[in-house]
C-alpha cells in the first residue's frame, strides 16, 4: 500500500465530493456543504492552512536527542503518538456514499488502533449515524470516542451513559455544532449551552468529557469552571461559522489560560508530522486529524488509516529529531521560528 494509490483510490470513490486535491487547502471544495469544504466563503478552512504554514520549524542538528519519545497518555488513554481520528459523521450525505455509516467508522476505530492511536466517531441527524460508531467502538472493546451534537442535556447524558456502558474511556461534544440546520430541520434540536448546562452533563456522566469547538480563552475558562476534562481547540474544520481564524491562531492563548488545568487538543488543517509538532509547541497535548483520514479510509479502508497515520508518526518523528525535540510531552516554543 502507498499513499499515491490511496489517493487515486479515494478521488475515484468519491464522485466529485472530494477532489483530492495535491494541497488539501480548501480551495476548490469552498463553500460546499453537503461536500468537504467550507462554509460560506471558505476562508475560515483557509485560514487553518495558513495558520500553520505561518509557523515554520527551526532546523536544529547540534543536540543529543537520538531517540525522540513520542508515547503519550492523554485522559488516560495510552497512545502510541499525540494524534487523535477526528469525529466525522454524516459520510452518505457528504461523501455521495463512498462509504456507508457503518463502513466508514469501522475504518476510522479499527484503523486507529491498529496505529496505536484511537478513533473518535461520528452523530447525526439521523441515529445511524451514532448509532454506526457506537457499534464500532464497541467491536473493538471500546476502543474508540463517541462524539455528541450539542443536543438538550438529558439527551448528551444518556448516549455518553451508553458510551460508558461500552467502555468507551471518554465521549465528547462538538458544541460548534449548535447551529447545524441539518440537524434542526430533521427535529434533532441543537444548541449553544451554559456553564451551567455543562455541569449538568459533567455530573450525570461517569466517564472524561470533552467539549470540541472552542475557540477563545473565555470558552475554555467556561468549560473548565463547568467541570469538563478537555477542549479540542477547533472552527469545525470551518464547517461551523465563515471568516473565524485559524486554530493555531488562537491556540496559543487558550492555552496560556487553561494549560495544566485541563487537557488541551486542536484540529484543523493538520496534514503531516511537522505540522502535529508545531500544535504541540503552540500548546495542545495532542491533535486531531479529520479530512487526511477520510481519504485514508475511502482509498484504502482500515489498512488505509492506519498507513496514513504510521506515515504521520515517522513525519513526526524526523521532525523532533531535526528540532532536538526529545519527547512529545514537553515540546518548546522554541522550536518554532
Amino acid at each position: 500500500m502507498d499513499i499515491k494509490t490511496i489517493k487515486t483510490t479515494a478521488k475515484e470513490k468519491f464522485r466529485g465530493s472530494c477532489r483530492v486535491c495535491p494541497e488539501c487547502n480548501g480551495v476548490v471544495c469552498a463553500g460546499e456543504m453537503p461536500g468537504m469544504g467550507g462554509v460560506g466563503t471558505g476562508i475560515a478552512f483557509r485560514h487553518n492552512i495558513q495558520a500553520l504554514a505561518d509557523c515554520r520549524l527551526n532546523l536544529r542538528t547540534v543536540h543529543s536527542v537520538k531517540n525522540p519519545d513520542l508515547s503519550c497518555r492523554i485522559l488516560g488513554i495510552d497512545l502510541a503518538f499525540p494524534v487523535i481520528g477526528a469525529p466525522i459523521g454524516g459520510i452518505e450525505r457528504n461523501m455521495k456514499g463512498a462509504l456507508t455509516e457503518e463502513e466508514y467508522a469501522v475504518c476510522i476505530v479499527s484503523g486507529c488502533r491498529k496505529a496505536g492511536s484511537i478513533g473518535m466517531t461520528g452523530d447525526g441527524q439521523v441515529p445511524l449515524v451514532f448509532d454506526s460508531g457506537m457499534a464500532a467502538v464497541t467491536n473493538e472493546q471500546g476502543w474508540g470516542i463517541p462524539t455528541i451534537k450539542p443536543r438538550n442535556i438529558e439527551k448528551v447524558a444518556e448516549m455518553a451513559n451508553k458510551a460508558a456502558a461500552a467502555g468507551c474511556p471518554a465521549f465528547c461534544m462538538d458544541i460548534d455544532a449548535a447551529a447545524f440546520a441539518n440537524m434542526i430541520s430533521a427535529g434533532q434540536p441543537v444548541g449553544p449551552k451554559t456553564i451551567q448546562e455543562l455541569e449538568y452533563i459533567k455530573n450525570h456522566t461517569a466517564i472524561p468529557f470533552i467539549v470540541k469547538g472552542i475557540m477563545t480563552p473565555d470558552d475554555a475558562e467556561a468549560c473548565w469552571q463547568a467541570g469538563v476534562d478537555a477542549i479540542v481547540v477547533s472552527n469545525h474544520g470551518g464547517r461551523s461559522l465563515d471568516h473565524t481564524p485559524g486554530t493555531a491562531e488562537v491556540l496559543p492563548y487558550i492555552a496560556e489560560a487553561v494549560k495544566g488545568k485541563m487537557t488541551v487538543l486542536v484540529d484543523g488543517g493538520i496534514r503531516s508530522g511537522g505540522d502535529v509538532l508545531k500544535m504541540l509547541a503552540l500548546g495542545a497535548d495532542a491533535v486531531l486529524i479529520g479530512r487526511p483520514l477520510s481519504i485514508a479510509a475511502v482509498g484504502g479502508g482500515r489498512e488505509g488509516v492506519e498507513f496514513a497515520l504510521n506515515k504521520m508518526k515517522n513525519e513526526l518523528r524526523t521532525a523532533m529529531l531535526l528540532t532536538g525535540t526529545a519527547q512529545v510531552s514537553d515540546v518548546s516554543v522554541e522550536i518554532l521560528w
